[in-house]
């Protein structure tokens, strides 16, 4: 294997940003939005119940709650450019994987195998490429393209939750409702895209002086963990800590529920009590106008707490986070047959979501302040990926049980949560606001090295 992974020659050893950031963070997007959103269409047309598909696939949030346990141990195997390549070249294996079995008797357990190997690779991809954007930029242009993979890793998402779902629904029209066949083909084409992306970054990546292999032990290693384990616990009073840790815990909890069962409503079929859309209509209605929404949203949510620090908005924000859940309330009585009203709802709603999550995401750069600020923020966000995969877990259960009406109910109501664990937070009145030549923090809350 080594064989096939080793570097292609390149010229110089420090590549124009423009060469590979912008590709690096699309490869960075894709397997995530397959993982998390391609999947639940797939097996919703494949035809598995709603509490199948959100137990199946809110078990793939795994990967992403563990990564804070063997990301300290990629720099004792190779460098981070060669875990990008690899694991690039890994996820389209698994996109070949996929497009191989679906077609099969096996279909199930041989696609979330290979959806299990991508998620797995997907947040390894993601630790070494955010590692390696920090060790193959200079300072200033870390800062200065720090919008520029932000778009990217979002015009991924357009791509695969957006353009993908709508190629699918093409193709299912083109072969006569072949389900199986049509979505073996997307996957397929989606291989030979990583393929060329591999291929690129194996020859455009530069070779940073500071990328080399960690030549400290396992135990070593494992106590550095332990001892981030430990100052992230015990880095405030007891209290602001129980504090900080259930407000990671719950304020996205009923988000989690609704997430996965907001897709599947809305191409579930109307005698269901889903809006039946198409393919091509849920790609254009959440994998293109929601995603533009909550970009907007984040943007909108980072000029404002730049402006005025985090505090002055946090409540803004959570009702942003939380109201706009009542449309989907309203579309599940009203069902209606009209696109529009749902683009403007689901746009709406990513929207809040948006600007309300901006809050979450500073308070974790918040709480992550001083030593080991990187890994620090590493542990809150496996927190929120842990209470994501918990309450999707039995989301579906839940709304087989009850209904949709029903359960868009019970989502606003646990949403009494996420304002009980902001209640009792204590946040520094300047914390966010923007200081001339500071950056404040970047898009998903990379920070720099500890």
């Amino acid at each position: 294997m080594n064989n096939h992974l080793q570097d292609f020659p390149v010229k110089d050893s420090t590549a124009r940003p423009w060469a590979w950031v912008p590709s690096l963070y699309f490869a960075e997007g894709l397997p995530y939005v397959a993982v998390m959103t391609i999947t639940i269409i797939l097996y919703k047309q494949l035809g598995l119940s709603n509490a199948r598909i959100t137990f199946y696939t809110s078990w793939l949030y795994l990967p992403w709650v563990i990564k804070p346990l063997w990301g300290p141990f990629i720099d004792l195997v190779k460098t981070k450019r060669w875990w990008v390549a690899a694991m690039e070249l890994l996820i389209g294996a698994a996109f070949g994987g996929i497009a191989f079995t679906i077609p099969t008797g096996f279909w199930l357990q041989g696609s979330l195998f290979f959806f299990w190997v991508m998620a797995f690779a997907s947040a390894t991809h993601n630790i070494a490429a955010d590692g390696f954007y920090l060790l193959g930029l200079e300072d200033q242009d870390q800062a200065r393209f720090s919008g520029i993979r932000s778009t990217f890793y979002r015009l991924a998402t357009i791509f695969g939750q957006g353009i993908l779902v709508m190629i699918a629904g093409n193709l299912q029209l083109i072969f006569r409702n072949n389900i199986q066949y049509s979505w073996s083909l997307l996957f397929y084409g989606v291989m030979g895209l990583f393929l060329v992306l591999w291929l690129w970054h194996s020859y455009v990546l530069p070779h940073p002086k500071e990328d080399q292999k960690s030549y400290g032990g396992v135990s070593e290693m494992w106590k550095g963990f332990k001892d981030k384990c430990i100052t992230f616990s015990t880095k405030f009073p007891v209290k602001n800590v129980i504090v900080s840790l259930f407000f990671m815990l719950l304020f996205c909890f009923p988000a989690g529920l609704l997430i996965k069962v907001s897709s599947l409503f809305l191409i579930d079929a109307p005698h269901n009590g889903g809006l039946g859309l198409s393919p091509q209509e849920y790609g254009l209605v959440q994998g293109t106008i929601g995603v533009i929404g909550l970009t907007l949203g984040g943007v909108l949510g980072g000029f404002c707490t730049g402006r005025d620090g985090l505090k002055k908005w946090l409540w803004p924000m959570v009702c942003a986070f939380t109201l706009p859940n009542l449309l989907y309330v309203y579309l599940s009585y009203a069902l209606p047959s009209n696109l529009m009203i749902v683009n403007v709802c689901v746009f709406l709603e990513q929207f809040g979501y948006g600007f309300g999550f901006t809050a979450y995401m500073l308070y974790l750069i918040y709480y992550s302040q001083g030593k080991f600020k990187t890994s620090h923020y590493t542990l809150g966000t496996a927190l929120m990926a842990f209470s994501m995969m918990i309450s999707g877990l039995f989301a579906g259960a839940l709304q087989e049980l009850v209904g949709y009406r029903h359960f868009f109910i019970i989502v606003m109501c646990s949403y009494f949560l996420t304002f009980i664990v902001s209640f009792f937070l204590k946040i520094d009145p300047e914390f966010g606001k923007k200081r001339k030549n500071e950056v404040v923090g970047q898009e998903d809350g990379e920070q720099t090295d500890d």
